[in-house]
This record gives structure tokens, sequence and C-alpha cells, in this order.
């Protein structure tokens, strides 16, 4: 099998598990196989939100009041005043419009109402808040510092949390309707609505109100779905796991002995890397990085090819959702060792080739590596 054929076949895996996991579709199939009482008040939040807005618009009618924030570039169908676009990964001031949005609405109902609440990942800095002491500038600045710092999304959110009104189960108390239904989109290891979007979506016990929480996609299910396409290929399947919540150099030496390993066939793995910044850096994210790390591991090994993308389709502050990479990938002479050294990959991956580009995807379930070997 030629190389152009394996990365498209790769391609075709990666994308099979991205679209299982579609806002649109995981949305749709919850409520089309549970019993939902009507909202009279829909709010989606994070990247993911156009999509699932849509699905629960579909299905109770187009006429119900709403609130849509999401990612710059993330919304093709939507517009209007209810429909909030925002920074990210860092919020801006149209985060903070979004965020008071959210907490207007919620305010604004009646005893007789029912809300349902579609978050997805993205929304601790799509809406934002900020607590009376606190302004945007230190929210940016600590964001800023806690993404170079290497720090996982947990911690981070941890910390997002003390300085938002929003965060943490902080707005759903405000609502004083009948009840809550949180539907989430998984983008954090364990699939707690209590972490995902810093807690926006979640409610601490005792409820005051009727409140359900669940899950309706997550990196899980995107696996699964990216193994069954890979086995309808004619694949092996030998490693489908989630694994990836380690620095990226650590990650990139782990997956190349895995992969040195295994006979013939496909390795999927899942989760989010971290990566620690320079305080000068360049170009890239963690996928892009990952990727190069891996090039340089697999150098000279003519039978490894490997996908790395985040599901969202974007990749740290680049249109590149991440990048693919094979034993020939690696060079002495091209500069690699440096974009490593100064978080540099997009830099290089531009110039040599290699990303992979696929714009917003509808989804946001952390990241999925898809690997061949032959």
């Amino acid at each position: 099998m030629d190389s152009l054929s394996i990365v498209e076949k790769l391609k075709t895996i990666w994308w099979t598990g991205i679209k299982e996991v579609d806002g649109f579709r995981c949305t749709s199939h919850f409520l089309h196989h549970s019993e939902v009482t009507k909202p009279t008040l829909i709010l989606s939040v994070g990247k993911a939100a156009e999509q699932m807005y849509l699905a629960a618009a579909e299905y109770f009618g187009a006429d119900i009041p709403y609130v849509v924030a999401t990612k710059y570039g993330h919304i093709q169908h939507l517009s209007g005043r209810t429909v909030v676009c925002s920074g990210h990964p860092v919020p801006d001031r149209n985060s903070i419009i979004a965020g008071k949005a959210l907490m207007s609405r919620v305010k604004m109902c009646g005893s007789d109402e029912h809300l349902l609440f579609l978050v997805s990942g993205g929304a601790s800095a799509i809406a934002e808040l900020p607590e009376a002491s606190v302004n945007l500038k230190r929210i940016i600045v600590e964001n800023e510092q806690m993404l170079a710092s290497g720090m996982a999304i947990s911690a981070i959110n941890s910390r997002r949390a003390k300085l938002s009104q929003l965060k943490a189960g902080k707005l759903l108390p405000h609502f004083k309707g009948k009840s809550i239904l949180t539907l989430g989109l998984s983008d954090v290891e364990g699939n707690d609505i209590s972490v995902i979007g810093s807690g926006i979506g979640s409610l601490s016990k005792p409820y005051s109100v009727n409140y359900q929480s669940e899950i309706v996609g997550s990196n899980k299910i995107a696996r699964a779905a990216a193994g069954q396409a890979a086995i309808d290929a004619g694949f092996v399947v030998h490693e489908n796991c989630e694994n990836l919540y380690q620095d990226v150099f650590i990650l990139a030496k782990e997956i190349a002995a895995t992969l040195k390993l295994v006979p013939l066939g496909i390795c999927i793995f899942g989760g989010e890397p971290t990566i620690s910044l320079p305080q000068q850096h360049g170009k890239g994210g963690r996928n892009q990085s990952l990727a190069l790390a891996l090039a340089r591991e697999i150098s000279g090994l003519e039978n490894i090819t490997i996908l790395v993308a985040g599901s969202d389709g974007t990749d740290g502050p680049t249109e590149a959702a991440g990048a693919i990479v094979d034993g020939n990938t690696w060079g002495s002479e091209l500069g690699g060792e440096k974009a490593l050294q100064d978080a540099d990959a997009w830099t290089w991956f531009n110039q040599q080739g290699g990303l992979f580009v696929t714009g917003p995807t509808g989804t946001n379930v952390m990241d999925l590596v898809v690997a061949y070997k032959s």
C-alpha cells in the first residue's frame, strides 16, 4: 500500500470517529431516545454550540428562545443578537458579552420554566463573567500563563472557576424555574460535567430544581467508531485507548515505543496532551508539537505513518487541526530540533508539509491519534 493511500485511510478512520460525536448527531440521538420535557429556554455554549442547538431546535421547534455562544469561525447557519462569537483559548471582550447574556437569560426565567443547557469544550473561554474583584485583563493574563505552563486542563479549570461568576456551578443556581437538563459533549478526562467548560453547566447538590445532566458524546465514543472503521477497512487494531495525558515529549517516546513493538495494523490513542511553552515561543499547538516529536522518534522507519489532530479542528492559535508524519518527515538538517524547542511546529510543518487542516468539525472531544504500521 503506497504512502498516499495510507494517509487517506488514516484520514477516513479519523473522520469516522469525529462524525460519530458530531454535536448535532449526539444531541439528536439523546433527544430521540429519552423522555425530555420541552424546554422554554435553550442555552448552548462551547465549540459545538451551534450544532447542539440546531439538533434541539429541530426536535423541539425553532420558536424557543435561545442563546448560542461559540468560538469565532464556528458559526455556519445562525445569526442575530442571540448568537455570540468570542475568543478561545483565551477569553476576550465578546466572552464577557456571552457570559452576561447567559446570566441575564437564566435570571429572567420564571417559576414554570424548563431550561435545556448544552455545553461543549471551549466554554471556559467562550463565556466569561468575572467576579466583582476581577477584571478581564487579569483573567487573560492568568489564562495565558496557565496554558503556557503545561498544567492539566482540570487544574486550569479549577483556577478559572475561582475568578468567575459562571464556572463551578455558579450560573445555574440563579435559575428559579422547574427543571434543568444539561447535555455535555465531553472534552475532559473522566467526562465529568463539573469539569467540562469549568463546570458552567453543573449544579451542586442539594438541587434547588429538578436537575439532570447527561454526557452525550466523548472521546471513547469517537475512538470506538474510529476503531470500527479501521476494522471495516481490513486493518487489525492493536491499541485503542485514552492515554494522551502527559507532556508531548514523554508521549512521543511512549507512543513510538508501542508502535515499534506491535505487529502490522492500526493503533488509536485519545486524550489531551500537555505542553510547556518557552517564554518566547513560535506558532503551533499541542497536536502539531506531538506530531513533530513523533516524527523525530520514528525517523528512518519506513513502515509507520501517524495522524495527530484535535477533534474540534483547531490546534492552538492556528487553522490546522494537527499534522501527519512518517519515517521520512524528520530530517536533521531541516530545523526540527529548534522548532520543537521553540514550540514552533506550525511554522516547520507549513514549510516542510504535513499540516492537517479540517476546519471546524462541530464537535470537541479532545484529541485523536491514528497510527499505521506496515
